[in-house]
């Protein structure tokens, strides 16, 4: 049974997605908002993220990017996947410090979309900036989980 309410069907399309996303629950990523086309990721860089510099591996932001990019364009119950993705990165990300992801919905027609995400410390400094384009798959294109779950 799918909910009625816009917002509990794209809580649970979200949640459905991270139960069957090691990569993001291997980076302690977790969903604190999710809505029609907008989700909010955190994570804490952890000393493990580090690169040689002693900051957060550039690899590790655009994961947690890329992470709520992939939710929110999954969002809306149509198992998307991405075509293409950028980054900029404006600011380093120090151990210790909470990362929190901000995706949305930028364009959405036909089989595709764009959606922008933010990427920021805490207290709201902003580290990357990330755009990526996603596309529906077609449904003999797709993986299933035991369970029934898209991949």
């Amino acid at each position: 049974m799918t909910p009625a309410d816009p917002i509990a069907r794209a809580r649970a399309a979200v949640q459905a997605l991270y139960d069957s996303d090691p990569a993001s629950q291997a980076l302690g990523i977790a969903v604190l908002e999710a809505a029609p086309g907008r989700v909010r990721v955190d994570m804490t860089v952890r000393p493990d993220m580090a690169n040689g510099h002693g900051i957060c591996h550039g690899g590790v932001v655009f994961a947690l990017a890329d992470s709520a990019f992939a939710f929110a364009c999954n969002s809306q119950g149509e198992a998307m996947v991405a075509a293409a993705a950028s980054i900029e990165y404006l600011a380093p990300a120090r151990i210790g410090e909470r990362l929190v992801a901000t995706a949305s919905e930028t364009s959405r027609v036909g089989r595709q979309g764009v959606y922008d995400v933010v990427v920021q410390t805490a207290p709201g400094s902003i580290v990357a900036l990330f755009r990526g384009r996603c596309a529906r798959l077609p449904e003999r294109s797709r993986h299933h989980t035991p369970e029934g779950n898209p991949r």
